[in-house]
């Protein structure tokens, strides 16, 4: 069978443009395609599905709600955490990203939402939630994954992404 068209288990090499309230937020132009092993939630589900059976040269345009993209905006997700659980020489600027450790060793990003002498105040929102997010997306080339690829559920080769 050929592999002409995107399906789950093969790995789509992507162009792609997100643009977000009419401003482009990031683009493969300067990095170059996108390769993702399709059907294993490697990009967002809104995007994975529209793109199920695009052929190869092929684009399209796609609307993902916040639901199918990165969540909803939660209310609740906010910790305040005392100014001296930070370095005493670390700058802090509101909208950068801290990586931190929650009690199960688990590493998720935040971002600082306020902060005074005395408390930083984080926000564990993706920088997306609650955005609809408008997609270009162009097919480039399709190809069967390697073992350790498949065995891995994402792309190794080349790929400049590391979760």
């Amino acid at each position: 069978m050929a592999n002409d068209t995107v399906k789950d288990g093969l790995v789509v090499s992507m162009e792609y443009k997100l643009t977000v309230d009419g401003e482009i937020l990031d683009s493969s132009d300067g990095a170059g395609p996108l390769q993702f092993l399709a059907g294993y939630g490697n990009i967002i589900p809104g995007l994975e599905n529209e793109m199920m059976g695009m052929k190869i040269g092929e684009s399209k345009s796609v609307t993902v709600q916040p639901e199918d993209g990165y969540g909803e905006f939660d209310e609740e997700a906010f910790a305040d955490l005392p100014r001296t659980e930070f370095p005493a020489d670390m700058a802090l600027e509101e909208g950068m990203e801290l990586h931190v450790t929650d009690e199960d060793g688990n590493h998720q990003a935040a971002y600082v939402a306020a902060f005074d002498d005395k408390t930083v105040k984080l926000d564990f929102n993706h920088p997306l939630a609650g955005a609809v997010l408008d997609f270009y997306v162009k097919v480039i080339a399709l190809r069967e994954p390697t073992a350790e690829e498949l065995d891995h559920g994402h792309v190794h080769e080349g790929d400049g992404h590391h979760h």
